[in-house]
């Protein structure tokens, strides 16, 4: 949540970032994002849409690689895969 002064530089007419929430995959944000992390460090990303990793498992944390997604074994015959 912004403070107050974050809150009061905004100018009223600046619009507003669009969220949206998966709850079972990554936060997609519209961008350009600025994300400040932990230690204080900010990761940037000036893509239109990005997606930013919930689960951290991420190898590209604070951004998603889709590491939360369910993984098939490689040894799986394609036929087997595709039958489910």
């Amino acid at each position: 949540m912004p403070s107050t002064s974050e809150s009061a530089a905004r100018a009223p007419s600046d619009p507003a970032r669009r969220v949206a929430m998966d709850p079972h995959g990554p936060v997609l944000v519209e961008g350009p994002v600025e994300i400040v992390l932990d230690d204080g460090t900010v990761a940037r990303s000036d893509r239109f849409m990005v997606a930013v990793c919930t689960c951290l498992r991420s190898r590209t944390y604070p951004w998603c690689d889709t590491s939360h997604r369910p993984r098939e074994r490689a040894d799986t015959p394609a036929e087997d895969r595709n039958s489910r």
